[in-house]
Order: structure tokens, then sequence, then C-alpha cells
């Protein structure tokens, strides 16, 4: 399976999902045996660099600054092989889905909904004054991939 995780620039929530996710993988040969790839990519602007509260965010979870300062946001428009590849894309709020093109939008379903099967929409952490404001989103995200995870390893997405 490729996966595709989405955000609105690609410097906060999906490179999170992105980091985390492939982590989950190394560590989990079950989980790893159903996953091509993962990458992340934007919706809905360009932006150049990780957000620092995300590096700092990831940081804390072990990464190295070497391994972060890879990341470069990719927006739809530029990466468009990211969205065409992708088996799944997950978004963060239902709006992500309109902001790419028509031809992929059946590949699309918000993170929430894919890990419980209620819409609720994952906040944007890019406006908090704190780290710890940040990370609270960056636990719901968390709680989100390890219950994505755990369907993948079940088979209820393969």
């Amino acid at each position: 399976m490729k996966i595709l995780f989405v955000c609105s620039s690609n410097i906060c929530r999906s490179p999170y999902c992105e980091f985390v996710f492939k982590r989950m993988c190394e560590k989990d040969g079950e989980l790893a045996s159903h996953i091509e790839w993962i990458k992340s990519g934007a919706v809905f602007h360009q932006c150049k660099k990780l957000h620092p509260k995300a590096k700092a965010a990831l940081m804390a979870e072990g990464f190295v600054p070497e391994e972060l300062d890879k990341h470069a946001p990719a927006f739809w428009r530029r990466f468009p092989e990211r969205f065409e590849q992708a088996d799944i894309i997950i978004g963060m709020t239902r709006w992500h889905k309109y902001f790419i093109p028509k031809k992929w939008r059946k590949k699309y379903i918000d993170l929430a909904e894919l890990a419980t099967g209620t819409y609720t929409p994952v906040p944007d952490p890019f406006l908090a004054k704190t780290q710890e404001k940040y990370n609270e989103v960056m636990r719901v995200l968390d709680k989100y991939l390890t219950m994505v995870a755990d369907k993948i390893k079940q088979g209820h997405l393969v």
C-alpha cells in the first residue's frame, strides 16, 4: 500500500504523520509488510521547510535534526506523481479533499474517519502559541496513527 498524508502546507501535520508512521513500520514488521511507501504532501499552498514547532515535536519523539532537515514540503502541483501513485490519500480535514484535483478525490479519506469511522477534523497547530499547545495536536495524530496501523495489520485497509 502506498500512503500519502496531506495537510494544508506539508509543514506540520502531514510530515509529522509521515515521520511517525515510517518509524512505526520500522519497529513493526507486520505493519511494514503491508506498506510500499509513505510520503506527505501539501494541498493548499507551498512552503519551504518544516515548521519549527513540528521539528521540536519530532525531536521530542527522538528524531534527529539532520533527518528532519531533509524534509522538503511537496505541494501537489509540483509533485503530482505522489498523488497519482498513492493508493490512499489521508488528510486532516474534509476541506483538504477539495483542494486536490477531482481525479484523486476518490482515494481521499480523513485521518480521524479512517481511524475511528467518525469524522473529526484534526486542528491545524500552525498558529499554536506554545509548544505545549502544538504538541496536543501531535498526540491526537499519534492516537489516530496507532489506530490506522492496527486496522492495516488486521487487514481492514489492504
